[in-house]
């Protein structure tokens, strides 16, 4: 991979990675599933009306809005707003690692490699070790709908599986129509109408910042380079890259809300990271790469 390229890569992991402390400074303002259904209402439009409708069936746009904003940015949102830390939040994203392996076995008939077997038990032993810390970064309740954003973005995998779009931004932006829509009758059936009454005088500019920096940067500009970089070089050099993030996350809520570590969180990050890397260890990982798109070897 060209240095450029890295460095960009580098960029977008370091962007999603803050991205969660963005979250919890809106989330800690406004109602979580609020914040949320004004992400995506931001992050669609007005850039679909010049991306073109991806040549998929209706209902695959439909179920990707539903999951990726209900089901993972949504309760993801509300895992923050409800005490889980924006550092935990990102490593314990990767549980996504099991939920991926569980439907690729049970749907697609795909096989679990010994690997992937020691990944997915390494990242339960750090789970297990998160309960454990006392500063509150991991509640019970939090680390369930963490679960069930991290279910949610194996199903997102699938359905992309299933759908085959040409365009994979396109389907993505078309597909994240269908997020704000759910997302609000879920705030208001859960919460009651007074969280869009008391809105406007909640929309102070912390709030703001974080419904545009989670619309723009992290969901629209990020996909878009991560779709480019993904189409310009192999997947397996440009994969390792999203470990990173949960390590930006980390980083980013100790400099920004003032996490602290201790040797229990340490020893649970190292788990979850350690497992997510072996489950997802690819042999050429480090070899060097032919570039697709010039032919040359990077």
């Amino acid at each position: 991979m060209r240095l450029k390229d890295l460095l960009v890569g580098l960029a977008i992991m370091c962007l999603w990675g803050f991205n969660f402390s963005v979250i919890k400074l809106g989330a800690d303002q406004i109602n979580p599933i609020v914040l949320t259904t004004l992400r995506f209402t931001f992050a669609v439009l007005p850039v679909i009306f010049f991306i073109r409708y991806p040549r998929v069936k209706l209902r695959y746009l439909i179920g990707y809005g539903i999951t990726f904003g209900v089901g993972v940015w949504g309760m993801m949102t509300s895992a923050i707003s409800l005490g889980v830390s924006a550092g935990m939040a990102g490593v314990l994203m990767d549980l996504s690692l099991i939920s991926s392996l569980l439907i690729g076995w049970f749907v697609l008939k795909e096989r679990i490699t010994i690997r992937q077997y020691i990944g997915a038990v390494l990242i339960l032993i750090g789970v297990l070790a998160s309960l454990g810390l006392q500063d509150g970064s991991v509640p019970l309740a939090g680390l369930l709908l963490v679960l069930i954003g991290a279910i949610s973005w194996s199903v997102i995998g699938l359905i992309v599986k299933l759908a085959k779009p040409e365009q994979v931004f396109a389907f993505s932006v078309w597909g994240m129509l269908f997020a704000p829509a759910p997302l609000a009758l879920l705030a208001l059936m859960s919460y009651g109408p007074e969280v869009f009454t008391n809105l406007p005088a909640q929309m102070n500019a912390s709030v703001w910042f974080s419904v545009l920096f989670q619309a723009y940067p992290t969901t629209l500009l990020g996909y878009w380079v991560w779709n480019r970089l993904i189409a310009k070089y192999p997947l397996s050099t440009v994969a390792p890259l999203t470990m990173l993030t949960p390590v930006f996350g980390m980083l980013g809520s100790m400099l920004f809300h003032g996490e602290l570590v201790d040797n229990t969180k340490l020893l649970a990050c190292g788990f979850i990271l350690l497992g997510f890397f072996i489950g997802q260890w690819q042999q050429n990982w480090f070899k060097r790469q032919t570039c697709v798109s010039s032919g040359t070897l990077r």
